[in-house]
C-alpha cells in the first residue's frame, strides 16, 4: 500500500518525512513529479523550522522533475542573496555561506578569486597528496583489528585533511573545523544543532578562527589557498578580513561535508549490491568514472538548494511572483524517470550517469570543487578494493536528520587483515 495516498499528504518541510525510510522518500518524489507533469505545475510547500514546529516563512514552489530543476538553476531572474536553505536562516548564520549567498556581478569575480585553485595542473599535484593519505587511512583502519567506523574511518578523514591541507590549516586544528562543520550543516539534527543558539556559537567561532588565520597569512604568506586569497584583488580591492572568513568557512565546508557523504553512500551502496562491486573491481580503471557519476547521483550528498525570484517569472507550468521562493530538489531531479531508466537502481554502468545534477546542476553557482571531490571518490574506492577488497557495511547507518544534506553519520565496517 502507498505510504502517501495523494500528493497532498507530502509535506516537504517536516522533519518527520526526512526520517522515514530512503524508499517512502523515493516513492513521495515520484508522485509529485507525475503530479507536476500532468499540468499542475510545482507544488507549494509550508515552510517550517528544520527543528520542526512551527512555521518559519512564507513557504516555497517545489521543482521537482529534472527539467523543472535545470530551469530554475539557469534562470537569471533568480537570487541566492537571501540564502540557499529551504527555510529562512538566522541572521548570524546568513554571511557564513559567502559567494554562496551572493550574486553577479560580486559573486562572479569573487569566485575567480578561487576558481584557479582547481585548475586541472593544481588538481594533478593534489591528487598525489590524496593517495598517500587513502593508504595512510586504510593502515591506521587495519590497526583496528578489521571492524571500524566507515565514516570516522576512511570517509570523514579524507576530504577533511584534503581541504585544511590545501587552505593551510594545521592538522591539529582539523578536529575544530570537523566539530564546526557538523553544527552548521546539521541544522534540524538535535545531536549536531540542537537549537539556533548552538548554531549561531559555532558560526561566530568558526568566523573568528578563519578572521586569525587571515591575519597570519598576511603576515607571514605561504604556498596555500589561504594566503592566495589574502594577496588577491579584483577591481584593485582584496577581500576584507570578514568576506575572507566567509571564504574560508564556505571552501571548509564544501570540501569534506559533501565528498564525506558521498563516499560514505557509496560503500554503503557497493556492499548492498555485491554484483556492482564485482563489476566494478574486475573493472576498476574504465568503469570509476562513471561508477563516480552514479554514486553522487543515487546519493545527492546536496539534497536542495533554494532561489529567490527578483521578478516575476515561469518555470514549466509555473507562474513564479517576484518575492516568492523556488527550492530546487536535486534528490528528485537525480530520479527522474523520464531522464535516468529505473532511476531508483544503483547501475554502475549507467550510460548518461553524468547527466545527473549533483554539483549545483550548471548555472552560476556549480560547485567549484567538483573536479576535486571526483577525484578523492575515484583515489579512495581505488585504493579501498585493492588493499582491502572484502571491506563491507555490516550495520545499519546512523543517517543526519536533514533535508538539505543527504548525510551518513556513523556507519560500521569489516575487513580481514592480511
Amino acid at each position: 500500500m502507498p505510504a502517501y495516498r495523494t500528493v497532498d499528504d507530502i509535506f516537504l518541510g517536516d522533519v518527520d518525512f526526512w526520517l522515514r525510510p530512503i524508499a517512502e522518500r523515493q516513492e513521495a518524489f515520484a508522485a509529485l513529479r507525475a503530479d507536476s507533469r500532468r499540468g499542475h505545475g510545482m507544488c507549494f510547500h509550508e515552510e517550517l523550522t528544520p527543528m520542526g514546529g512551527e512555521t518559519t516563512g512564507p513557504g516555497y514552489w517545489s521543482a521537482v522533475t529534472y527539467e523543472d530543476v535545470r530551469a530554475a538553476t539557469h534562470n537569471p531572474h533568480f537570487s541566492s542573496a537571501s540564502g540557499v536553505i529551504s527555510t529562512e536562516p538566522d541572521p548570524a548564520y546568513l554571511p557564513v555561506g559567502s559567494i554562496i549567498v551572493m550574486d553577479d556581478p560580486k559573486h562572479r569575480k569573487l569566485r575567480q578569486l578561487v576558481s584557479k585553485a582547481f585548475t586541472p595542473r593544481t588538481l594533478q599535484t593534489v591528487q598525489e597528496s590524496v593517495r598517500e593519505r587513502s593508504r595512510r587511512l586504510i593502515e591506521a583502519a587495519r590497526a583496528t583489528g578489521g571492524s571500524c567506523d566507515f565514516v570516522a574511518s576512511f570517509a570523514a578523514p579524507l576530504p577533511l585533511q584534503v581541504i585544511c591541507d590545501m587552505l593551510g590549516i594545521p592538522a591539529q586544528d582539523e578536529a575544530k573545523v570537523f566539530g564546526w562543520t557538523n553544527v552548521l550543516l546539521g541544522l534540524g539534527d538535535p545531536e549536531f544543532t540542537p537549537d539556533l543558539a548552538t548554531l549561531q556559537s559555532a558560526a561566530l567561532a568558526f568566523l573568528d578562527y578563519a578572521a586569525a588565520l587571515g591575519v597570519q597569512r598576511a603576515d607571514d604568506p605561504r604556498d596555500d589557498l589561504s594566503t592566495r586569497l589574502m594577496q588577491a584583488e579584483v577591481d584593485g580591492e582584496r577581500l576584507d578580513p570578514h568576506e575572507f572568513a566567509c571564504f574560508i568557512i564556505l571552501l571548509a565546508i564544501a570540501g569534506n561535508e559533501t565528498t564525506r557523504n558521498a563516499i560514505s553512500w557509496g560503500m554503503h551502496l557497493l556492499t548492498e549490491h555485491p554484483d556492482q562491486r564485482k563489476l566494478l573491481q574486475d573493472n576498476y580503471e574504465a568503469l570509476a568514472p562513471r561508477a563516480v557519476e552514479e554514486i553522487v547521483r543515487w546519493s545527492s550528498p546536496v539534497v536542495h538548494m533554494r532561489r529567490k525570484a527578483l521578478a516575476d517569472t515561469v518555470i514549466g507550468d509555473t507562474k513564479i511572483t517576484k518575492g516568492e521562493k523556488v527550492v530546487m530538489w536535486y534528490w528528485s531531479a537525480n530520479r527522474d524517470e523520464q531522464v535516468f531508466a529505473d532511476p531508483d537502481r544503483f547501475d554502475l554502468q549507467r550510460e548518461n550517469a553524468a547527466a545527473m545534477i549533483g554539483f549545483g546542476g550548471g548555472g552560476a553557482h556549480f560547485c567549484l570543487g567538483a573536479s576535486l571531490a571526483r577525484r578523492e571518490i575515484h583515489i579512495l574506492f581505488d585504493e579501498i578494493l585493492k588493499h582491502l577488497p572484502d571491506l563491507e557495511i555490516t550495520g545499519p547507518m546512523d543517517r543526519l536528520q536533514s533535508n538539505f544534506i543527504n548525510g551518513i553519520k556513523r556507519m560500521p565496517c569489516e575487513f580481514t587483515v592480511r
